[in-house]
């Protein structure tokens, strides 16, 4: 099969068609013949030497996909050879095939393209455990999320909007910020012009706050909190290390607290492909919630995606056609 290899840690031009052997489904695995690969910020990551796979996991990038399933490994019953599904993937995915754990794999949704459909896992697992099951966003409550054009940005937007939360996003662009009005943010805030900490304290605070940059925005953040305010950290593009007055987190009684996704065991991985097949699925399937998509590349122009993602140029997701 044709696949996209790490050939060395670097920049996008690391990135190196390859050929390999089909990978074998293993007990309680399905393999994927793949359709679309959905690009992520942790594939540049792995790519830069950053983000090791977790152990037996294969070495190539690629954490989401969909296509169609091609074998069954040992125990699997609830998947059939040719069905059409969408899979998190312990890595893998810029390939024609690749195997993962059957528990995380859904159902292309209803009406939904491949294409659309390997947008959903890596994004949708991140945004749904760390916003409504470790943040315990509820209705009514102000949530920001930073980073609002991204493919978690743009999902975020949406899911905190259908659940009843007042959302604020922020942007780089104008055009970035109108894009996340469109999606269902109350307000959209231009970093480059605006000072997220003083519109968010002028409504009161935020009750919640997605966070992927990490740096300096970590102190902001907290002043940005209201009054047993929570911050969930899933990454660090400005990096994991700053200075912070713990006082404030003590008098106002702030959470912060974070995750990957990666790493997470595979049942923990299971239950939350559980509750998005309650939870979000029939929202999609209604057409109340769809992938943003920004733009498509075949597989052995992998690099031109990575250096597209990096950018910060791109609106929603960025998907490689196999």
């Amino acid at each position: 099969m044709r696949v996209i290899e790490i050939h060395e840690p670097g920049g996008p031009e690391v990135l190196t068609p390859a050929t390999r052997d089909l990978p074998r489904p293993g007990p309680g695995e399905v393999r994927i013949k793949v359709a679309y690969a959905g690009v992520n910020r942790p594939d540049a990551l792995q790519r830069a030497g950053l983000y090791n796979p977790p152990p037996g996991a294969s070495d190539l990038p690629g954490l989401e996909a969909a296509g169609e399933v091609s074998a069954l490994g040992e125990g699997v019953t609830e998947w059939q050879v040719g069905d059409k599904v969408c899979g998190l993937l312990p890595g893998g995915g810029y390939a024609e095939e690749v195997v993962t754990p059957a528990a995380h794999c859904l159902p292309v949704p209803a009406g939904m393209t491949l294409k659309q459909a390997a947008c959903l896992p890596e994004t949708f697992f991140t945004v749904w455990s760390n916003v409504f099951q470790r943040g315990g966003l509820q209705a009514g409550e102000r949530f920001l999320v930073h980073g609002g054009s991204s493919g978690i940005g743009t999902t975020a937007i949406q899911l905190a909007h259908v659940m009843g939360a007042r959302v604020f996003a922020t942007a780089g662009t104008d055009e970035k910020c109108a894009a996340c009005v469109d999606l269902g943010a109350e307000r959209a805030i231009n970093y480059r012009s605006e000072d997220f900490v003083e519109v968010l304290k002028g409504e009161g605070g935020a009750n919640l706050i997605l966070d992927m940059v990490g740096g300096d925005y970590l102190p902001r953040n907290v002043k940005a909190l209201a009054d047993d305010g929570r911050l969930v950290q899933i990454a660090f593009l400005q990096g994991p290390k700053v200075e912070l007055n713990f006082a404030q987190l003590m008098m106002r009684r702030l959470t912060i607290t974070g995750s990957t996704l990666r790493p997470q065991s595979d049942h923990a991985k299971a239950e939350i492909a559980r509750a998005l097949r309650e939870k979000v699925w029939p929202l999609l399937e209604a057409g109340r919630i769809a992938p943003v998509m920004d733009q498509e590349f075949p597989l052995d122009q992998a690099a031109a995606a990575h250096a597209r993602m990096e950018s910060s140029a791109h609106i929603g997701k960025i998907v490689l056609r196999i």
